[in-house]
């Protein structure tokens, strides 16, 4: 499928100098055929059901009878109360909206277009007649006058559940959506079912709600101290790993001190001052401590012991943060990838969900048991949905790849200019440049390959789902055995698809090629790949984890010494993931510019070995931890030093 290999035969030949990112030309241009075809599919889907009508349905909002709000409607025949002049009534109002169906994922409510939606709570039938009278806006169907209200045997059937929240209209889609949160309560209640206590999960909600304040000013820290890691890891990488490493070990027993100090002052408070009602929730709040204290005690044990093991592994992985840190100070821009493949992913996820949103309303009208109307689409075009759902994950893992050609492509060509001062003047743009002109086939195929893996697992796990509760414990073994092989064969895909990339940056071969090349470095070196790679990961979760522990330690103070009587357990929750996501993001980037110099001095060390015609293209840190290894080798082979004989695979020459 590739357009060259010739870049793959003179690396191979030991006459001739090894020239990386000399030949450039198109790799993988079936699958690319193939993605743009795939996109126009997306395409016509969302243009299918813009042009069905189902847009003006989605934005305006129509009724339990067919009827769009906000303009006039034709006549559905055999259907009553279809056809009506809505022009004046623009809201969808639904008479019951705290009703949820949470299986067929809709509201299980008669909806009516109105002129208004009720701002205030109204009590009484008197209040909601007096609120149609006053403003034009009837709440009730159709077939009822407001002068009826009060008076008609109909009316607890025909209007509204009593009371009537106050309600506020919904941005763009005009419906009329309550603004207190407990239909959102219920909502969660009927989704989190390990909730036996319908009051524990009231309290949590209103703990989220009482700590908004400091739960945004918690998440910003966590933005704040991720930018801050990033400029410590571009400006001192040398000595970042031990520096991690002590600020690690020091943030892990002090949250750990931290912990049992909370608990232990918390138990010894006197409970006759607390009211019963806020009884419950500081008995929580303990039991909470408790666990929280327990589990940090178990992971600083775990971090201590794994950090004690690899200690004397990190002499490369130094060398690689150093180096990394040269390609930031080059490369500024790399900082600014996280955002952009963010900004893309969310322009993508918005589409989908509103191409989503249409096909719902797609459809001709049909009415149901209850004699109101659905719009339902038939034959072969109901399964578009499959489609659209294959273009979310396709499309997803498209567009991370297209950020990890890109951060490979900037790299490698780092890596591989002997003279910085003769690299392009934005190697990321040029990056990009050469990913569009010659790679998005190669990017295709490689997210193709993903999504192969992903969508039986997430099928799987639907099943699971479902069968919660109804399997026997072999099928639920099963399921669970084959869930987990799909998630490690996932995972180590991704491994080898980011050093296929890396490879296709260096010798612009296609994906297999890339890939086939990639795994022959990766397994030749696979002492190394299962070490020192280990070890920078490590690291940079460390760094991690350091971010996730200082955000919520400051969670921890500060929801501590709130006076009101919370449940702070959920609040923090949300902190400390948030926390892990901004520094997830920020961090990715330098876990992948360290990976994408691992696999280049991979390549670097076999295919030349410092002599003439065949100088090395590492920096000079590299190049000074390849002759202490040199050195080591020797003393080893004087038994001298035993752990050197694990840097042996790694300078092979050939």
């Amino acid at each position: 499928m590739g357009c060259c290999s010739s870049a793959s035969s003179a690396a191979q030949s030991s006459k001739r100098e090894w020239k990386p990112l000399e030949d450039r030309s198109c790799t993988d241009i079936p699958w690319l055929l193939l993605f743009i075809l795939f996109c126009i599919g997306m395409g016509f889907i969302c243009g299918f059901s813009i042009a069905t009508g189902a847009a003006a349905r989605l934005v305006s909002g129509y009724d339990s009878y067919g009827n769009i709000c906000g303009q006039k409607n034709t006549k559905l025949e055999g259907i009553p109360n279809s056809g009506m002049d809505h022009t004046q009534r623009k809201y969808v109002f639904f008479l019951d909206p705290c009703n949820l169906d949470l299986i067929n994922r809709k509201i299980k409510s008669v909806a009516l277009c109105v002129a208004a939606c009720p701002r205030q709570e109204l009590k009484t039938l008197s209040d909601v007649q007096k609120f149609a009278e006053m403003n034009g806006s009837a709440l009730c169907s159709y077939n009822l006058k407001p002068s009826e209200y009060t008076t008609s045997s109909k009316s607890s059937v025909l209007c509204p559940k009593l009371p009537v929240p106050a309600s506020a209209p919904i941005p763009f889609f005009h419906r009329c959506a309550p603004v207190n949160i407990s239909c959102y309560a219920k909502f969660a209640e009927a989704l989190i079912t390990f909730v036996s206590d319908n009051s524990v999960l009231h309290r949590l909600i209103s703990g989220v709600m009482t700590n908004k304040e400091i739960i945004l000013g918690l998440c910003l820290l966590s933005l704040v101290l991720s930018m801050i890691l990033m400029v410590i890891i571009r400006y001192i990488s040398r000595v970042l790993v031990w520096i991690l490493t002590i600020l690690v070990i020091l943030g892990a027993l002090g949250g750990t001190g931290v912990l049992w100090w909370l608990y232990a002052k918390q138990r010894r408070s006197p409970k006759e001052t607390v009211i019963p009602e806020q009884l419950q929730i500081a008995e929580d709040n303990l039991r909470a401590l408790l666990i929280y204290a327990i589990s940090a005690t178990v992971f600083t044990v775990i971090l201590f012991l794994i950090m004690l093991v690899m200690r004397k592994r990190v002499a490369l992985t130094i060398a690689l943060f150093h180096v990394a840190g040269k390609v930031f100070i080059h490369l500024p821009l790399l900082v600014f990838q996280p955002f952009w493949t963010f900004f893309a992913l969310v322009l993508f996820w918005v589409y989908w969900i509103m191409t989503l949103l249409f096909l719902g309303t797609t459809g001709s009208a049909v009415q149901n048991d209850q004699g109101f109307v659905e719009f339902k689409i038939t034959g072969p075009l109901q399964y578009m949905w499959w489609y659209h759902v294959v273009g979310l994950i396709w499309i997803s893992e498209f567009i991370l790849a297209c950020q990890q050609m890109t951060v490979a492509g900037a790299v490698v060509t780092y890596y591989f200019t002997r003279d910085k001062r003769n690299l392009p003047f934005t190697p990321i743009l040029a990056s990009v440049n050469r990913l569009i002109r010659y790679h998005l086939g190669t990017v295709a195929k490689g997210s193709f390959i993903i999504t192969l893996v992903k969508i039986p697992r997430m099928i799987l796990m639907y099943i699971h789902s479902q069968l919660k509760g109804k399997e026997n414990a072999c099928a639920r073994c099963v399921l669970k055995s084959c869930i987990c092989c799909l998630w490690c064969l996932e995972k180590c895909l991704n491994y080898l698809n980011q050093n296929a990339y890396t490879a296709t940056a260096i010798n612009s071969t296609n994906f297999c090629t890339s890939a086939k090349d990639a795994f022959v470095i990766l397994v030749e070196n696979a002492l190394r790949v299962a070490t020192i790679n280990t070890v920078g990961d490590f690291m940079l979760f460390l760094g991690k984890v350091l971010i996730v522990c200082s955000t919520g330690l400051a969670g921890i103070m500060l929801l501590n010494y709130q006076q009101d009587y919370t449940v702070w357990v959920l609040p923090l929750i949300i902190v400390c993931l948030f926390a892990f996501l901004v520094a997830h993001c920020f961090l990715s980037i330098y876990e992948m510019v360290v990976d994408v110099l691992f696999l280049c001095f991979a390549i670097d060390t076999k295919y030349n070995d410092g002599s003439p015609g065949r100088e090395f293209y590492m920096d000079k840190v590299l190049m000074e931890f390849v002759e202490n290894s040199r050195k080591a080798m020797k003393e080893a082979g004087k038994g001298g030093v035993a752990d050197a004989r694990e840097l042996k695979p790694m300078l092979k020459k050939r």
